[in-house]
Parts: structure tokens; sequence; C-alpha cells
């Protein structure tokens, strides 16, 4: 058996016999100033959870994004890495343009939104024409050059989010589903020629499909 085979089936292997959740909790972030760092972390809106403080070597300060259930940490004593090491952190967001529009009245230096047009392809200036999800980016660095990466998705790719599950992790996050399922289904409407009155069913399976990346209903 190759080495490639072996590898596959462990991972099937690992896969059947799983019965824990693993979350990932926080990345943690090098940087050469923590009271810069917490300044601007904390203008750019997200939310301050600790600041422990054990005498001169250590302190840790952890920040969570706004609707992420993933946190950094950044502080004394945590990572050897050089500052500026962690590179296109990736924040997923519904809308690039709205996002991107609020860190900047936050102080962020944000790029442009660009997209690209196929894997490995080089960025086109502007969002993807089609909206398509994982296509748009945008990103900004903090002082010390630890670079985010925004991208925009509105669809998961099938596998990525349990079918049986629909979960938003804000409101923005919630009307943003509300509003594209709206739009979508006023489409819904002109192909059947008439009011469908049980809209807040196609609502639901709409948003939980986009959601899974299951087939949306038509």
């Amino acid at each position: 058996m190759s080495t490639i085979q072996e590898q596959s089936g462990a991972a099937t292997k690992t896969s059947q016999a799983r019965n824990t959740d693993l979350k990932l909790e926080a990345v943690v972030i090098p940087v050469s100033d923590v009271d810069r760092a917490k300044s601007i972390y904390s203008g750019l809106g997200w939310r301050l959870d600790a600041d422990f403080v054990v005498g001169e070597s250590f302190r840790v300060v952890q920040f969570t994004p706004p609707g992420s259930p993933a946190s950094i940490h950044f502080g004394k004593g945590l990572t050897s890495a050089a500052p500026g090491a962690a590179q296109n952190l990736y924040l997923i967001v519904s809308d690039i343009e709205a996002a991107r529009a609020e860190l900047v009245e936050r102080g962020a230096k944000v790029s442009d939104v660009f997209h690209r047009a196929g894997p490995g392809q080089p960025p086109v200036s502007g969002q993807d024409p089609a909206r398509r999800s994982y296509v748009s980016f945008a990103s900004f660095s903090d002082p010390d050059g630890n670079t985010w990466l925004l991208q925009e998705v509105t669809a998961r790719l099938p596998g990525r989010v349990d079918a049986k599950e629909t979960i938003f992790s804000s409101p923005a996050a919630l009307v943003g589903a509300l509003r594209r399922a709206a739009a979508a289904h006023g489409e819904h409407e002109k192909r059947i020629g008439a009011h469908d009155a049980n809209w807040p069913d196609w609502y639901a399976e709409y948003m939980a499909a986009e959601q899974s990346g299951r087939e949306l209903p038509e």
C-alpha cells in the first residue's frame, strides 16, 4: 500500500472514530509593543476578553473579532516568533465592501477590494462581478506587519458545514442571509408567476442550503 493510501485510510478511520470536538480557540500574534497592539485591536472594535500580567516576563492579552468563535492572543512570553510573522490570517465576512468600509472608518489602512478570476491567477481590481463566495478579498496589517485577509463568503463549499445545522454568528450575518434569501425568493416568485404564501419555509430552506453548500432551491 502506498504512503498516500495509508494516510488516506488513516484519515478515514480517524473521521469515523471521532467522538470529541476540537475547537480552535486562539491564535498567537507576535507583537513588539503590547500596549500599542492592545490600542490598535481595541480601536478596530474587537472585544477585549482578558489582559493578564504575571511578573515582568509574562503577559497575555486576548481579543475576539466580532462574530468570531476564535480569538487572538498577544503579549510577553507567549511565542519566539518575530513580530509581524503572522501572515494572511483570514477574516470571513458576508459583505466585503461593508466590512472594509467599517474598518477604514475605525482607522485601519485596508487595501482596495480585489478578486481572483481562478486558482493561481493574479489579483484583479474590484469585487468579483458574480459575487462568488471565496473569491473577493481585501487586506490590512497591524503596526508590526501581521497581516489580515478579508474574504467574502456567503455560501460554503459542500462538506464545510454540517447540513443539519444552521448557525449565524451575529445579527449582521443573519441580516445578510435574509437579504440574499429575499432577493432569491423574488426571482422564485417571478418563475412561478404568483405570490408564495409559504415564503418562511422557502427562506429557511434557502438559508440552510446556502450555509451548508447544498443545492439552492428554485
